[in-house]
Protein backbone atom coordinates (compact mmCIF):
# COMPACT_ATOMS: atom_id res chain seq x y z
CA UNK A 1 0.00 0.00 0.00
CA UNK A 2 2.89 2.35 0.79
CA UNK A 3 4.44 1.67 -2.61
CA UNK A 4 1.07 2.32 -4.24
CA UNK A 5 0.68 5.68 -2.48
CA UNK A 6 4.27 6.64 -3.24
CA UNK A 7 3.81 5.87 -6.93
CA UNK A 8 0.62 7.94 -7.00
CA UNK A 9 2.31 10.85 -5.24
CA UNK A 10 5.21 10.80 -7.71
CA UNK A 11 2.80 10.67 -10.62
CA UNK A 12 0.86 13.60 -9.17
CA UNK A 13 4.07 15.62 -8.81
CA UNK A 14 5.11 14.81 -12.40
CA UNK A 15 1.70 15.84 -13.75
CA UNK A 16 1.78 19.12 -11.84
CA UNK A 17 5.31 19.94 -13.02
CA UNK A 18 4.40 19.25 -16.64
CA UNK A 19 1.16 21.21 -16.28
CA UNK A 20 3.01 24.15 -14.72
CA UNK A 21 5.37 24.26 -17.72
CA UNK A 22 2.49 24.18 -20.21
CA UNK A 23 0.57 26.84 -18.28
CA UNK A 24 3.55 29.18 -18.04
CA UNK A 25 4.45 28.64 -21.70
CA UNK A 26 0.89 29.30 -22.90
CA UNK A 27 0.69 32.50 -20.87
CA UNK A 28 4.14 33.54 -22.06
CA UNK A 29 3.19 33.06 -25.74
CA UNK A 30 -0.23 34.71 -25.40
CA UNK A 31 -0.61 37.99 -27.34
CA UNK A 32 -0.47 41.24 -25.41
CA UNK A 33 1.88 42.51 -22.75
CA UNK A 34 1.49 43.18 -19.03
CA UNK A 35 3.07 46.57 -19.67
CA UNK A 36 -0.12 47.70 -21.39
CA UNK A 37 -2.02 46.95 -18.18
CA UNK A 38 0.57 48.61 -15.98
CA UNK A 39 0.56 51.75 -18.10
CA UNK A 40 -3.23 52.04 -18.08
CA UNK A 41 -3.21 52.65 -21.83
CA UNK A 42 -0.77 55.57 -21.60
CA UNK A 43 2.36 55.72 -23.72
CA UNK A 44 5.57 54.97 -21.85
CA UNK A 45 9.05 56.25 -22.42
CA UNK A 46 11.82 53.73 -23.14
CA UNK A 47 13.22 54.36 -19.67
CA UNK A 48 9.87 53.59 -18.04
CA UNK A 49 9.46 50.43 -20.11
CA UNK A 50 12.95 49.32 -19.13
CA UNK A 51 12.31 50.05 -15.46
CA UNK A 52 8.98 48.21 -15.32
CA UNK A 53 10.40 45.24 -17.25
CA UNK A 54 13.31 44.98 -14.84
CA UNK A 55 11.06 45.35 -11.77
CA UNK A 56 8.66 42.58 -12.84
CA UNK A 57 11.31 40.37 -14.47
CA UNK A 58 9.81 40.75 -17.95
CA UNK A 59 13.22 41.26 -19.54
CA UNK A 60 14.58 37.90 -18.39
CA UNK A 61 14.76 34.75 -20.58
CA UNK A 62 11.82 32.35 -20.52
CA UNK A 63 13.54 29.57 -18.59
CA UNK A 64 14.80 32.01 -15.97
CA UNK A 65 11.33 33.48 -15.48
CA UNK A 66 9.77 30.02 -15.33
CA UNK A 67 12.37 28.79 -12.85
CA UNK A 68 11.88 31.80 -10.58
CA UNK A 69 8.10 31.36 -10.70
CA UNK A 70 8.34 27.62 -9.97
CA UNK A 71 10.65 28.21 -6.99
CA UNK A 72 8.19 30.78 -5.70
CA UNK A 73 5.32 28.30 -6.05
CA UNK A 74 7.18 25.72 -3.94
CA UNK A 75 7.77 28.43 -1.34
CA UNK A 76 4.12 29.44 -1.35
CA UNK A 77 4.81 32.74 -3.11
CA UNK A 78 2.55 33.00 -6.17
CA UNK A 79 3.53 36.57 -6.99
CA UNK A 80 1.50 39.77 -6.96
CA UNK A 81 -1.50 40.73 -9.05
CA UNK A 82 -0.94 43.57 -11.50
CA UNK A 83 -4.60 44.60 -11.39
CA UNK A 84 -5.59 44.12 -7.76
CA UNK A 85 -2.17 45.07 -6.31
CA UNK A 86 -2.44 42.20 -3.84
CA UNK A 87 -0.59 38.91 -3.35
CA UNK A 88 -2.08 36.24 -5.62
CA UNK A 89 -2.35 33.83 -2.69
CA UNK A 90 -4.61 36.32 -0.90
CA UNK A 91 -6.90 36.66 -3.93
CA UNK A 92 -7.15 32.89 -4.33
CA UNK A 93 -7.88 32.38 -0.64
CA UNK A 94 -10.74 34.88 -0.88
CA UNK A 95 -12.28 33.11 -3.89
CA UNK A 96 -11.63 29.41 -3.23
CA UNK A 97 -14.46 28.97 -0.72
CA UNK A 98 -17.19 29.93 -3.21
CA UNK A 99 -15.89 27.62 -5.94
CA UNK A 100 -15.32 24.73 -3.52
CA UNK A 101 -18.84 25.09 -2.09
CA UNK A 102 -20.35 25.28 -5.59
CA UNK A 103 -18.52 22.17 -6.78
CA UNK A 104 -19.28 20.29 -3.55
CA UNK A 105 -22.98 21.23 -3.71
CA UNK A 106 -23.15 20.12 -7.35
CA UNK A 107 -21.34 16.87 -6.57
CA UNK A 108 -23.84 16.06 -3.82
CA UNK A 109 -26.75 16.70 -6.21
CA UNK A 110 -25.11 14.52 -8.85
CA UNK A 111 -24.53 11.57 -6.52
CA UNK A 112 -27.96 11.70 -4.84
CA UNK A 113 -29.93 12.47 -8.01
CA UNK A 114 -28.00 10.13 -10.30
CA UNK A 115 -28.09 7.15 -7.93
CA UNK A 116 -31.77 7.62 -7.07
CA UNK A 117 -32.89 7.89 -10.70
CA UNK A 118 -30.61 5.08 -11.87
CA UNK A 119 -31.59 2.57 -9.19
CA UNK A 120 -35.28 3.44 -9.58
CA UNK A 121 -35.12 2.94 -13.35
CA UNK A 122 -33.37 -0.42 -12.98
CA UNK A 123 -35.68 -1.86 -10.31
CA UNK A 124 -39.13 -0.48 -11.15
CA UNK A 125 -41.60 -1.13 -13.94
CA UNK A 126 -40.95 -0.61 -17.62
CA UNK A 127 -43.01 2.57 -17.92
CA UNK A 128 -41.05 4.30 -15.17
CA UNK A 129 -37.81 2.96 -16.61
CA UNK A 130 -38.55 4.38 -20.06
CA UNK A 131 -39.58 7.73 -18.58
CA UNK A 132 -36.40 8.04 -16.52
CA UNK A 133 -34.19 6.97 -19.43
CA UNK A 134 -35.78 9.57 -21.69
CA UNK A 135 -35.50 12.28 -19.02
CA UNK A 136 -31.87 11.55 -18.15
CA UNK A 137 -30.97 11.39 -21.84
CA UNK A 138 -32.40 14.87 -22.30
CA UNK A 139 -30.60 16.15 -19.19
CA UNK A 140 -27.26 14.77 -20.34
CA UNK A 141 -27.55 16.80 -23.55
CA UNK A 142 -28.19 20.17 -21.86
CA UNK A 143 -25.08 22.43 -21.70
CA UNK A 144 -24.55 24.21 -18.36
CA UNK A 145 -25.03 27.72 -19.79
CA UNK A 146 -28.39 26.71 -21.34
CA UNK A 147 -29.46 25.19 -18.02
CA UNK A 148 -28.36 28.39 -16.24
CA UNK A 149 -30.45 30.65 -18.50
CA UNK A 150 -33.48 28.36 -18.22
CA UNK A 151 -33.31 28.11 -14.43
CA UNK A 152 -32.87 31.87 -14.02
CA UNK A 153 -35.86 32.52 -16.30
CA UNK A 154 -38.11 30.03 -14.50
CA UNK A 155 -37.16 30.31 -10.83
CA UNK A 156 -35.38 33.66 -10.40
CA UNK A 157 -37.05 36.06 -12.81
CA UNK A 158 -40.40 34.28 -13.21
CA UNK A 159 -41.00 33.15 -9.61
CA UNK A 160 -38.45 35.14 -7.57
CA UNK A 161 -37.70 32.03 -5.52
CA UNK A 162 -33.92 32.34 -5.81
CA UNK A 163 -31.48 35.25 -6.23
CA UNK A 164 -29.91 35.83 -9.62
CA UNK A 165 -26.50 37.22 -8.67
CA UNK A 166 -24.06 37.03 -5.78
CA UNK A 167 -22.68 34.37 -3.46
CA UNK A 168 -24.46 35.34 -0.23
CA UNK A 169 -23.03 35.56 3.27
CA UNK A 170 -23.18 32.83 5.88
CA UNK A 171 -23.57 29.14 5.10
CA UNK A 172 -27.38 29.05 4.79
CA UNK A 173 -27.51 32.20 2.67
CA UNK A 174 -24.67 30.91 0.50
CA UNK A 175 -26.45 27.61 -0.10
CA UNK A 176 -29.58 29.52 -1.07
CA UNK A 177 -27.63 31.69 -3.53
CA UNK A 178 -25.76 28.67 -4.92
CA UNK A 179 -28.80 26.43 -5.44
CA UNK A 180 -29.55 27.50 -9.01
CA UNK A 181 -25.85 27.56 -10.03
CA UNK A 182 -25.31 24.11 -8.49
CA UNK A 183 -28.36 22.65 -10.25
CA UNK A 184 -27.31 24.21 -13.58
CA UNK A 185 -23.83 22.75 -13.17
CA UNK A 186 -25.11 19.32 -12.09
CA UNK A 187 -28.01 18.63 -14.48
CA UNK A 188 -26.05 17.07 -17.35
CA UNK A 189 -23.94 14.98 -14.96
CA UNK A 190 -27.04 13.74 -13.10
CA UNK A 191 -28.33 12.35 -16.39
CA UNK A 192 -24.98 10.68 -17.11
CA UNK A 193 -24.59 9.10 -13.65
CA UNK A 194 -28.23 7.92 -13.69
CA UNK A 195 -27.69 6.07 -16.97
CA UNK A 196 -24.45 4.48 -15.75
CA UNK A 197 -26.13 3.44 -12.49
CA UNK A 198 -29.13 1.94 -14.29
CA UNK A 199 -26.93 -0.11 -16.62
CA UNK A 200 -24.69 -1.33 -13.79
CA UNK A 201 -27.59 -2.33 -11.51
CA UNK A 202 -29.37 -4.18 -14.33
CA UNK A 203 -26.20 -6.11 -15.14
CA UNK A 204 -25.71 -7.09 -11.49
CA UNK A 205 -29.32 -8.26 -11.19
CA UNK A 206 -28.61 -10.94 -13.77
CA UNK A 207 -25.43 -12.27 -12.16
CA UNK A 208 -25.34 -15.89 -11.08
CA UNK A 209 -24.58 -15.15 -7.43
CA UNK A 210 -27.60 -12.80 -7.25
CA UNK A 211 -29.89 -15.46 -8.71
CA UNK A 212 -28.53 -18.02 -6.22
CA UNK A 213 -29.04 -15.62 -3.30
CA UNK A 214 -32.64 -15.02 -4.38
CA UNK A 215 -33.17 -18.77 -4.74
CA UNK A 216 -31.97 -19.32 -1.18
CA UNK A 217 -34.80 -17.13 0.02
CA UNK A 218 -32.73 -14.19 1.27
CA UNK A 219 -34.74 -11.02 1.87
CA UNK A 220 -34.94 -8.75 -1.15
CA UNK A 221 -33.46 -5.76 0.65
CA UNK A 222 -30.46 -7.82 1.73
CA UNK A 223 -29.83 -9.11 -1.80
CA UNK A 224 -30.14 -5.57 -3.11
CA UNK A 225 -27.77 -4.08 -0.55
CA UNK A 226 -25.09 -6.77 -0.33
CA UNK A 227 -25.06 -8.30 -3.81
CA UNK A 228 -26.46 -5.79 -6.27
CA UNK A 229 -25.74 -2.26 -5.07
CA UNK A 230 -22.33 -3.03 -3.59
CA UNK A 231 -20.94 -4.48 -6.83
CA UNK A 232 -22.71 -2.02 -9.11
CA UNK A 233 -21.08 0.90 -7.29
CA UNK A 234 -17.67 0.10 -8.79
CA UNK A 235 -18.36 1.47 -12.31
CA UNK A 236 -20.56 4.19 -10.81
CA UNK A 237 -17.71 5.38 -8.58
CA UNK A 238 -15.40 5.46 -11.59
CA UNK A 239 -17.99 7.50 -13.51
CA UNK A 240 -18.34 9.94 -10.60
CA UNK A 241 -14.56 10.24 -10.52
CA UNK A 242 -14.61 11.33 -14.16
CA UNK A 243 -17.58 13.66 -13.72
CA UNK A 244 -16.72 15.59 -10.56
CA UNK A 245 -13.38 16.98 -11.81
CA UNK A 246 -15.14 18.26 -14.93
CA UNK A 247 -17.28 20.44 -12.66
CA UNK A 248 -14.18 22.48 -11.87
CA UNK A 249 -13.97 23.57 -15.50
CA UNK A 250 -17.74 24.01 -15.80
CA UNK A 251 -17.75 26.26 -12.75
CA UNK A 252 -15.99 28.94 -14.82
CA UNK A 253 -19.07 29.34 -17.05
CA UNK A 254 -21.56 29.10 -14.20
CA UNK A 255 -19.76 31.66 -12.02
CA UNK A 256 -19.81 34.13 -14.90
CA UNK A 257 -23.51 33.50 -15.58
CA UNK A 258 -24.54 34.04 -11.95
CA UNK A 259 -22.01 36.68 -10.98
CA UNK A 260 -20.34 34.52 -8.35
CA UNK A 261 -17.15 35.68 -6.69
CA UNK A 262 -15.19 32.48 -7.28
CA UNK A 263 -12.03 31.23 -8.95
CA UNK A 264 -13.74 30.91 -12.33
CA UNK A 265 -14.74 34.56 -12.51
CA UNK A 266 -11.29 35.56 -11.21
CA UNK A 267 -9.67 33.53 -13.99
CA UNK A 268 -11.82 35.12 -16.71
CA UNK A 269 -11.19 38.65 -15.42
CA UNK A 270 -7.46 37.99 -15.15
CA UNK A 271 -7.25 36.62 -18.70
CA UNK A 272 -9.06 39.68 -20.06
CA UNK A 273 -6.75 42.03 -18.12
CA UNK A 274 -3.53 40.10 -18.87
CA UNK A 275 -2.94 39.59 -15.16
CA UNK A 276 -0.43 36.80 -15.80
CA UNK A 277 0.49 35.90 -12.21
CA UNK A 278 -3.17 35.31 -11.32
CA UNK A 279 -3.88 33.31 -14.50
CA UNK A 280 -0.91 31.02 -13.89
CA UNK A 281 -1.76 30.44 -10.24
CA UNK A 282 -5.48 29.79 -10.76
CA UNK A 283 -4.90 27.43 -13.68
CA UNK A 284 -2.30 25.48 -11.72
CA UNK A 285 -4.66 25.24 -8.76
CA UNK A 286 -7.49 23.94 -10.99
CA UNK A 287 -5.19 21.34 -12.55
CA UNK A 288 -4.02 20.26 -9.09
CA UNK A 289 -7.61 19.89 -7.86
CA UNK A 290 -8.55 17.92 -10.99
CA UNK A 291 -5.58 15.57 -10.53
CA UNK A 292 -6.08 15.07 -6.80
CA UNK A 293 -9.74 14.15 -7.24
CA UNK A 294 -8.83 11.58 -9.89
CA UNK A 295 -6.14 10.12 -7.66
CA UNK A 296 -8.58 9.93 -4.75
CA UNK A 297 -10.98 7.90 -6.89
CA UNK A 298 -8.13 5.55 -7.80
CA UNK A 299 -7.58 5.02 -4.07
CA UNK A 300 -11.27 4.37 -3.35
CA UNK A 301 -11.86 1.82 -6.13
CA UNK A 302 -9.62 -0.88 -4.59
CA UNK A 303 -11.63 -0.60 -1.38
CA UNK A 304 -14.79 -1.52 -3.32
CA UNK A 305 -13.23 -4.26 -5.45
CA UNK A 306 -11.01 -6.80 -3.63
CA UNK A 307 -9.48 -7.89 -6.96
CA UNK A 308 -8.15 -4.38 -7.59
CA UNK A 309 -6.88 -4.23 -4.01
CA UNK A 310 -4.96 -7.47 -4.52
CA UNK A 311 -3.36 -6.18 -7.71
CA UNK A 312 -2.45 -2.91 -5.99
Amino acid sequence: MIRFLSARALRLLAVLLFASLLIYLSVYLAPGSPLAVLSGGRSLTPEQIEGLSAHYGLDEPFLTRYGNWLVGVFRGDLGDSLIYRQPVSTLIAQRTGTTALLVGYSSLLIVLGGLTLGVTAALRGRLLDVSIVATTGALAAVPPFVAAVTLVTLFAVGRSWFPVFGSGSGLVDQLWHLTLPAVALALASIGFIARVTRTSVMEERGREHVVIAQGRGLPGWRVLRRHILRNSMIPVTAAVGITVPSLIAGAVVIEQAFGLNGLGSLLVQSVLNKDLAVVQAVMLLLVAAFTIVNMSVDLVLPLLDPRMRARS
